[in-house]
């Protein structure tokens, strides 16, 4: 199942998810939530972003890396992760976020990360990240605490966007993909 995705200025972007009772059958939901991330030609999903207020990510990070990289890429769900440390040296990149079509901005992160987390078997994970990898890790996470990465935006750069915000809000956007509209 392809589902919409909820534009910003929902409110479930900005409320905390609520943890996963553990051995909940999500074996469905992860499959809708990957066919719905390809389709939108995104590389992370939070389940807030499909109107489900529940700590669940689902990643694929392979696309945005290049042959020659030599980080490798994954493919996975994170079940109520917690990211335990960030570490290594900060460095900006241009994010976006399907929640917020057209509008893109520099976000400062830490390189690496640990984390722990449930795979789709309920297995307990514990892994390190780094590179782009790490960033899409923090961006999905982000969404779980109800942060959206323009939350990071200060002064002008805000201001610059908020504009774009307005549109999205109001469904003035163009995407290749359904989008839910804040009702007001």
């Amino acid at each position: 199942m392809i589902y919409p995705i909820v534009a910003y200025g929902n409110p479930i972007l900005k409320k905390e998810a609520e943890e996963i009772t553990e051995g909940t059958e999500l074996d469905e939901l992860i499959k809708s939530m990957f066919a719905t991330m390809d389709h939108a030609s995104g590389v992370g999903l939070a389940a807030p972003q499909i109107n489900q207020g529940i700590s669940l990510f689902v990643i694929d990070s392979t696309l945005m890396l290049d042959e020659d990289d030599e980080e490798k890429g994954i493919r996975r769900a994170f079940i109520n992760p917690v990211i335990l440390e960030e570490y290594g040296d900060d460095y900006s990149f241009e994010e976006g976020c399907l929640s917020i079509p057209d509008v893109r901005a520099e976000i400062t992160r830490p390189e690496s990360l640990t984390i722990e987390y449930f795979d789709e078997n309920w297995n307990l994970k514990e892994e390190e990240f780094s590179g782009m990898t790490a960033r899409v890790i923090q961006h999905e996470f982000d969404h779980l605490e109800g942060i959206l990465f323009i939350d990071y935006l200060k002064g002008l750069k805000k201001r610059l966007v908020k504009s774009k915000l307005i549109d999205v809000s109001k469904g003035k956007v163009s995407t290749d993909y359904r989008m839910i509209y804040p009702t007001r």
